[in-house]
């Protein structure tokens, strides 16, 4: 072969590896983009998945499910736990977001957790022994309202109108529908021939967190008789050996509540009207006069004290028929734990500041001394 026809076969070859490198290069750069994508793809799903995986498994549930954490139970075993209840999505991104945030300290017992639950309130759930959620918010119901009252703090708060809280609270249906879901607190007592309102004193006075943007009335309403109910439900046994019932209780209660001012002391006041009940004396406070007035007033007046109502304390021995407000638990307490006394009569300054006569003569010292 002579020299040109070598230089022809070595261009030749040349040429052709410099082919060879552009399609091992656009091999290469194939095989790299579709690598790339394919990591992409991979790591946009997976992102995807742990996202998922981190929101609660379903934010609009309000259905609790019970869950029990054995005693010596670690983080897997926990993870599987939830995932198993279906509290959680993924039992490994629930251990994993636990270590990353040097979670520990987790607390065995039994839980009613929901699914509208994010990751951080069942840790801190698990971590402080009691179910843990942000509310999206409260509802403050305080001390001593009646159900007019409650209405208009519900239409402050909620936007939900205060003639419908009321038309909902003395709705018969409604009052019949909660009378078979809560047996033992609602009982035909309070449809007495003379109870102004079934419900009066049945909505417990407490700060309720919600978990819903806009709960109905319905909700709230049996929201705050389920707090009763569980409040009043630790005095079922005392109640029975005392032959009384829960009517006679949230009544009597309702009455402490209305009389107290900041420094009352609710027992001796029990005990004033306990003491007046043994001896068949008339109970005489004034705010049941004023509920019986239906309006209220700075300073009861003597002509109110004649109203003819089943509530006026001061024309009817005994109890009025049914709560006169909501009362709280110190007061309720107070009803079944009353200071022994011989007193009769009592007083409340200008301060608040409680007196208290074993005497009519004393009382009307007391009057002249501190409201004259």
């Amino acid at each position: 072969m002579d020299n040109e026809s070598k230089k022809e076969v070595m261009l030749e070859r040349m040429k052709n590896k410099k082919k060879e490198v552009k399609v091992v290069r656009k091999i290469v750069f194939i095989i790299a983009l579709f690598i790339f994508l394919i990591g992409g793809i991979g790591g946009f799903i997976a992102y995807n998945y742990v996202k998922n995986a981190l929101e609660p498994l379903d934010p609009n549930s309000e259905e609790t499910i019970a869950v029990q954490i054995p005693i010596g139970s670690g983080l897997d075993s926990i993870s599987s736990i939830l995932e198993k209840n279906g509290i959680i999505k993924n039992a490994k991104i629930f251990k994993y977001y636990a270590k990353f945030n040097n979670e520990s300290n987790f607390q065995a017992g039994d839980y009613n957790l929901t699914k509208a639950m994010t990751l951080d309130e069942i840790i801190q759930s698990l971590k402080t022994g009691k179910v843990y959620r942000e509310p999206l918010f409260t509802l403050t119901v305080p001390e001593g309202l009646t159900l007019d009252q409650i209405g208009a703090v519900i239409e402050k708060r909620t936007g939900h109108p205060a003639d419908d809280f009321v038309k909902l609270v003395t709705n018969e249906e409604f009052v019949d529908r909660m009378m078979v879901k809560y047996p033992n607190l609602l009982t035909e007592e309070i449809k007495g021939e003379n109870v102004r309102y079934a419900l009066e004193g049945y909505l417990f006075p407490a700060t309720y967190p919600f978990y819903v943007e806009k709960p109905t009335l319905e909700e709230i309403v049996e929201t705050m008789i389920t707090a009763t109910d569980k409040t009043v439900s630790n005095y079922a046994e005392l109640l029975e050996a005392e032959g009384k019932s829960i009517h006679w209780l949230l009544t009597f209660a309702s009455l402490l509540e209305e009389e107290a001012t900041a420094k009352t002391d609710r027992e001796t006041i029990a005990s004033v009207f306990y003491n007046r009940l043994d001896a068949e004396m008339p109970l005489q406070t004034d705010p049941t006069v004023l509920y019986a007035l239906g309006s209220h007033k700075e300073r009861v007046l003597f002509e109110d004290l004649e109203v003819d109502n089943p509530y006026n304390t001061y024309q009817n021995q005994g109890l009025p028929p049914g709560p006169i407000a909501n009362a709280g638990k110190s007061s309720i307490d107070a009803v079944l734990d009353p200071a022994k006394t011989d007193y009769f009569y009592f007083l409340a300054d200008k301060t608040g500041q409680n007196h208290f006569s074993k005497t009519y003569e004393e009382h009307l010292q007391k009057v002249d001394e501190h409201l004259k």
